[in-house]
């Protein structure tokens, strides 16, 4: 089975108070089981989130039948998520450069030592 990784870019708000509880809700002993199982659910193998300052760099493996739009649209509609969606807004900011309706905003790959 091929799989691709995408790369998504976000920002929380540069509160430190805010990001300790930001990364808090993300421990795997905290994080809501329907939030993880409903991930699984749409075409999503493996995710990493990592910080730098208050900038988010979020990595998504994916199978292949991963499609980006119809399958975050899905998640939206699984048990939990749109409550989940919703209570991670009091942290996050969308970058300066996001679309009206972009949230985490997908990198563009410039390079692969491989290709």
């Amino acid at each position: 089975m091929n799989s691709k990784r995408l790369f998504f870019a976000l920002d929380l708000k540069d509160d430190e108070r805010l990001i300790a509880e930001y990364e808090n809700y993300h421990k795997s002993n905290v994080i809501w089981p329907e939030i993880l199982a409903g991930i699984k659910q749409c075409n999503i193998l493996e995710m990493d989130i990592y910080r730098v300052s208050n900038r988010l760099l979020m990595v998504l493996e994916t199978n292949e039948e991963f499609d980006l739009a119809r399958d975050f649209e899905r998640m939206g509609t699984l048990p939990k998520q749109k409550e989940w969606a919703e209570l991670m807004l009091n942290f996050q900011q969308r970058l300066p450069f996001a679309k009206e309706d972009e949230h985490w905003v997908l990198m563009k790959q410039i390079f692969n030592l491989n290709a």
